[in-house]
């Protein structure tokens, strides 16, 4: 044992330079792995808390040829009754994310704004809640509010919250009866405010406004269910068209990106198993770095190796020693790499990765590389361990010993999967890349330059007020309304209403008569909203051009009333088939609507501020916040530029890109440190051939073009190899989109010449250190 600690600390010594950059070459890719795997298990671990998450199923509707999350309440309390296998159903309206209100006996009536959720009774009965104060028996009424444990400390600090009332401005008094233990943030559920949903539901078969969940016996039986139900429901007679229905498990929801109306967090599974497999690759290029760095010490330790043997030491004893150096830098390695996850946790970097950084909430990961970094020392151990002292110590010692063409062989492949993956993860990078500036570049049919937005929910009686305020200022050019955020979700409002006989189906935005022409819509026939169309009772349409050749739609004619026969709107235009939604989605039929007087008392909250060009935006900004201030003071509005909301709707595309662009050049720069190693390892064995080379007339140069041709045929054949591996990753990623980048030939011929100029030039710098030597010295010390 002593043999072996010594071995280990004269290696360390001896070749520090080669230590310390095992150590952060392997301490970088054991740290990349773990950000990677703790990303993985948040995104695969969604909503698997709940007890019995396996048996817990969202009910889908299928009209045609796509689904959708919402579901009527008619049609999912007949399918709730249709099986005994279902144990429990419950639903949930989608619709609203916020709640304003203040606490009972505040006299500043300071408003707070927290997200809310509006259940029927057995939510409770599906979902696992952990109450910390109450319970839900005998509690699930109107008026009664279950809050997180979070809130509860923010609202009421260490005083028990049962029994304390908050007041909505709209809902009046409601009273908390219960605390739960905050959700994970892994949850397509918030920790929100639950209220309880009315009793009293006269929602219509056609009322497609809820997400529907249920419990069922065993998760075998959930064919049987849709069976059963096609089976025995005429779903025609009631709802005038074919449905059927459709159950996704709820760990499959976050993952479900083929669903209309579906307002859950997302993530694409294509994309996350890239991250998996740049993990993987990471950890194979280190190991495979490893065994290279190893490999090129061994013409400088192979002597003194032999020379133990011959003075008495044991083959196995010195077999022993090597591995024990490699598996010790493993986790030397392995410890520094938590050290620089903890570091990275405390970075802004650490805001691309959604869960908890932290070692002591990733255990299990932590281990399990902990066990990686034990084999990759292990293994790459091995290789040298054998070929060191595989030679005859006599041999060794008079300095003629050589390196077989199987070694060879094994070495340029280990470098060849190093290139393979150098050139698959340049070429995925970068029409990730492409792909999200595309999406936020691309023309979206109307003007966003210059265009600040506000939700005015909060001032909706004082609205003309905060109009005329802003128009009096000269940098404004105009102020605008919708009720919902344009570009802000990946789908609308869907209305279902008769034209000339039939259904149709449409997404509606509603909006303010001078909408269009403030952000720069055109009409392409027909006419724009007028003031005096707010005085007409029905209200007026404008469609988009593929409603208009989908139904076959006319000027002039008008659209059926929600309970038909009724005269629902006139269409007065059509416009070009702008994106009002994500390019995740097609183009749907669409209409922008303009309320009449019957109008149902829905607000167009969501004000759109066009400012001058030139304008001093942070002035802009400040001035319109002075402003909202003026008219309620006890609301944080938030103010913010258009950019933003394209921004926000395409973070989380944008946060994986940067983590796998990240995560690539990691692996990038592993694998050209391994480069350097080979390129070092070859340089100390062809020390003596090089030196013949010099002496008997060979330039630099010409020993520069030597080396660089084998590597440049190496990397030919790589790329080869590479590039339909990298075609089939980009285009199943890509086919989470409706609208594309194209997939451009010179993005593979950039990373060609990228790794190409890399690695030649490494190769160039290594071998000119060592032609330019003096050759008798090399050869006399070879």
């Amino acid at each position: 044992m002593k043999l072996v600690i010594r071995n280990f600390l004269t290696v360390i010594r001896r070749f520090k330079l080669a230590v310390i950059l095992n150590v952060v070459g392997l301490s970088i890719a054991f740290a990349a792995f773990m950000v990677i795997m703790i990303q993985l298990n948040y995104d695969f671990g969604f909503d698997k808390f709940h007890k019995d998450y396996d048996k817990i199923f969202r009910v889908e509707v299928v009209p045609g040829s796509s689904s959708q999350a919402l579901i009527s309440h008619p049609l999912d309390d007949r399918f709730f009754e249709s099986s005994p296998h279902i144990l429990a159903g419950t639903i949930i309206n989608p619709w609203i994310e916020n709640v304003t209100f203040h606490l009972e006996n505040d006299s500043t009536q300071k408003l707070y704004e927290e997200k809310s959720t509006i259940v029927s009774p057995h939510f409770f009965d599906i979902f696992s809640f952990d109450f910390i104060e109450g319970s839900i028996k005998g509690t699930i009424a109107p008026g009664n509010i279950f809050i997180p444990l979070s809130l509860s400390r923010k609202l009421f600090g260490n005083e028990p919250a049962i029994g304390k009332q908050i007041i909505h401005s709209n809902w009046g008094r409601q009273t908390v009866i219960a605390v739960y233990r905050d959700f994970p943030a892994n949850s397509i559920f918030n920790n929100s405010i639950y209220f309880a949903m009315s009793a009293n539901d006269n929602d219509r078969w056609s009322d497609f406004k809820y997400n529907a969940f249920i419990r069922v016996d065993d998760p075998a039986n959930v064919p049987l269910i849709v069976e059963n139900f096609k089976r025995s429901f005429d779903s025609k007679s009631n709802l005038g068209s074919n449905v059927s229905i459709r159950l996704t498990p709820l760990h499959d929801v976050h993952f479900e990106t083929d669903v209309l109306f579906d307002s859950t967090p997302k993530a694409s599974k294509p994309a996350l198993m890239i991250l998996f497999a740049i993990a993987i690759v990471i950890i194979v290029i280190a190991a495979i770095n490893f065994t290279n760095f190893s490999m090129a010490l061994t013409p400088m330790r192979i002597r003194s190796m032999n020379t133990q043997r011959i003075l008495g030491a044991q083959r196995n004893i010195i077999r022993l020693s090597i591995i024990f150096e490699a598996i010790s830098i493993c986790l030397l390695s392995f410890l520094v790499a938590v050290w620089f996850v903890t570091l990275f946790a405390a970075t802004p970097l650490a805001k691309l990765v959604a869960a908890d950084l932290t070692p002591a909430s990733n255990l299990l990961i932590v281990v399990g590389t902990a066990l990686i970094a034990l084999l990759a020392g292990l293994f790459a151990g091995l290789y040298p361990a054998h070929y060191i002292t595989s030679f005859t110590p006599a041999l060794v010692l008079n300095g003629n010993f050589g390196l077989s063409p199987k070694g060879k062989k094994m070495r340029n492949t280990l470098i060849g999967i190093q290139f393979i993956a150098s050139f698959t993860l340049i070429i995925g990078a970068s029409f990730m890349y492409l792909q999200n500036y595309f999406m936020q570049n691309s023309s979206l049919g109307y003007d966003k330059d210059e265009l600040i937005t506000v939700d005015i929910s909060q001032i909706e009686n004082n609205r003309d007020v905060f109009t005329n305020q802003l128009k009096s200022y000269s940098w404004i050019k105009d102020v605008t309304y919708s009720e919902k955020l344009l570009a802000g979700s990946d789908q609308f409002e869907t209305w279902v209403r008769g034209y000339r006989g039939n259904d149709i189906a449409y997404q509606q935005l509603t909006v303010n008569y001078n909408f269009l022409k403030v952000i720069g819509i055109d009409i392409t026939e027909g006419r724009d909203f007028r003031e005096e169309d707010t005085n007409l009772q029905y209200g007026v349409y404008i469609f988009n051009e593929t409603a208009r050749k989908k139904y076959n739609m006319e000027v002039g004619t008008s659209i059926d009333g929600f309970w038909g026969g009724i005269s629902g709107g006139e269409i007065i235009g059509f416009i070009p088939d702008i994106k009002i939604a994500s390019f995740r989605s097609i183009v749907e039929p669409m209409a922008f609507y303009v309320w009449g007087t019957e109008n149902w008392n829905r607000q167009t909250d969501i004000a759109y501020i066009k400012i001058k060009s030139g304008t001093d935006m942070r002035m802009a900004i400040s001035n319109i916040h002075a402003t909202l201030a003026k008219l309620n003071p006890n609301y944080a509005f938030k103010v913010r530029f258009f950019d933003e909301v394209l921004q926000q709707l395409y973070e989380k595309e944008i946060t994986l890109n940067s983590l796998i662009s990240l995560f690539s050049l990691i692996a990038i720069f592993v694998s050209i440190a391994g480069v350097f190693g080979l390129v070092a390892f070859d340089s100390e064995c062809k020390r003596k051939e090089i030196g013949i080379r010099k002496i008997i007339g060979a330039s630099t140069m010409d020993i520069i073009i030597m080396f660089n041709r084998i590597y440049f045929r190496i990397l030919l054949i790589c790329f080869i190899i590479a590039a339909p591996l990298a075609w089939y990753a980009v285009h199943r990623w890509l086919q989470n989109f409706a609208y594309k980048t194209p997939m451009y030939w010179w993005v593979y011929l950039l990373a060609f010449v990228i790794v190409v100029v890399i690695v030649i030039s490494t190769i160039t710098y290594q071998n000119w250190r060592v032609a330019n030597e003096d050759p008798v010295k090399a050869i006399n010390n070879s």
